[in-house]
């Protein structure tokens, strides 16, 4: 059973800092992708950053780029998130994703087998 555990949410005022960090059960190297996924109450859920963890190539939508960065640590089998100057719309449940197949877009959730429970960050104005 893979298990991925989110950690590190919290409240932080809006300009503030947060890192999250996903363990997960299996070695990240035999993932294909993993990403972080957040929802909003009443929004649709986004993938906000990837990272193809064979290449380390990552991407990231718009409205983080230059403020979040998504990294790798796989001698510990953890995903982060590092996130700076968050802004009050980053308020959101944040899920790690994790994936063996190697078809679909990388935002694409369906395409995510396993998934975290998720932790919560709220950004205050």
């Amino acid at each position: 059973q893979v298990q991925l555990v989110e950690s590190g949410g919290g409240s932080v005022q809006a300009g503030g800092s947060l890192r999250l960090s996903c363990a997960a059960s299996i070695s990240t190297h035999t993932t294909y992708s993993m990403a972080w996924f957040r929802q909003a109450p009443g929004k649709e859920r986004e993938g906000v950053a990837g990272i193809y963890t064979g290449s380390g190539n990552t991407v990231y939508t718009d409205s983080v780029k230059g403020r979040f960065t998504i990294s790798q640590d796989n001698t510990k089998n953890t995903l982060y998130l590092q996130m700076n100057s968050l802004k009050p719309e980053d308020t959101a449940m944040y899920y790690c994703v994790a994936r063996r197949t190697t078809y679909g877009a990388l935002f694409r959730a369906a395409s995510y087998g396993y998934w975290g429970q998720g932790t919560q960050v709220t950004v205050s104005s």
